[in-house]
């Protein structure tokens, strides 16, 4: 099964280790200091609507399978599932600061939080892990003071602009200074596929300046609107002080590869879950 690409692009590789194959960031790998990846729905277990890399546990998938495409996809990129730290996301703005004392929580111990769409540590060896369907991942890495951020930003997210929010953490915890970051916007719903009502542009109008309303959005003939989601995230590390050639946006579509990456557009809701993982390695 061929990838479909977008805007002749090639900003994403696919690697694949013992049958499982994930993608990664050249500029991300580069630096040499994180170890990362994003799943696909390949190399997993799961069955029907799930098969076969789901990574959700709460979609009705059999606990059994997702245990072990957790054991395989962690095997395949270079960590160990025991020290992944999930988020709890609702489509907030909300970061939080990882420490030692969150290891594993979400996945071996109980979260005793709610409501986290970002994430951002300092620790070596913290797994970092947020969930899509369409949504955009955004890896955050700060290879002058060592550190990391990695957010999930659907529209609300978007709107909320917790990329900025993201980074003004990391400036105020780790000293990180938004020259110094190399960033990356994942796989997830392109413009071409998102299709959305006047209330969520309505919404972007009001935190977006005009005379970049046409970069992001256009109506079309049956009142509706396509939205572009990695534009308005570019724009908003953009805002954030940094300057364009330290973001890699993505050219894989969620919904474009419907076969390759679970999209929520394209099944109707009937689908699991990718993983967007980020470890600043180990000495």
């Amino acid at each position: 099964m061929e990838w479909v690409r977008k805007n002749g692009k090639k900003s994403m590789e696919v690697v694949e280790r013992m049958g499982v194959p994930f993608l990664v960031f050249p500029n991300l790998k580069a630096e040499n200091i994180v170890v990362h990846g994003f799943s696909t729905r390949l190399g997993g277990v799961s069955e029907g609507i799930f098969s076969s890399m789901n990574l959700s546990f709460t979609r009705g998938d059999e606990e059994e399978h997702v245990w072990e495409n957790y054991a395989r996809i962690g095997k395949a990129i270079g960590f160990g599932c025991e020290n992944m730290v999930l988020s709890a996301q609702t489509h907030t703005t909300n970061i939080r600061v990882v420490t030692e004392e969150d290891r594993g929580k979400g996945f071996v111990r109980p979260r005793d939080y709610t409501d986290v769409d970002g994430m951002v540590t300092n620790i070596p060896g913290m797994v970092l892990t947020t969930f899509y369907a369409d949504c955009v991942p955004l890896f955050l890495v700060d290879p002058v003071h060592k550190a990391i951020g990695l957010s999930h930003s659907g529209w609300r997210g978007t709107v909320g602009k917790i990329g900025k929010h993201t980074v003004e953490v990391m400036e105020k915890e780790y000293g990180t200074r938004p020259e110094e970051l190399v960033v990356a916007i994942g796989p997830s719903i392109c413009k071409d596929c998102y299709e959305v009502s006047e209330d969520v542009i309505d919404a972007f109008r009001k935190v977006f300046d005009e005379e970049i309303w046409e970069e992001l959005f256009y109506r079309k003939l049956n009142g509706k609107y396509q939205l572009d989601l990695w534009r308005a995230n570019e724009l908003i590390f953009e805002e954030a002080g940094l300057q364009p050639e330290q973001i890699v946006t993505t050219d894989l579509c969620t919904c474009c590869n419907p076969g390759l990456l679970f999209s929520h557009r394209a099944s109707k809701g009937r689908r699991g879950n990718l993983g967007a993982f980020l470890m600043l390695k180990e000495d």
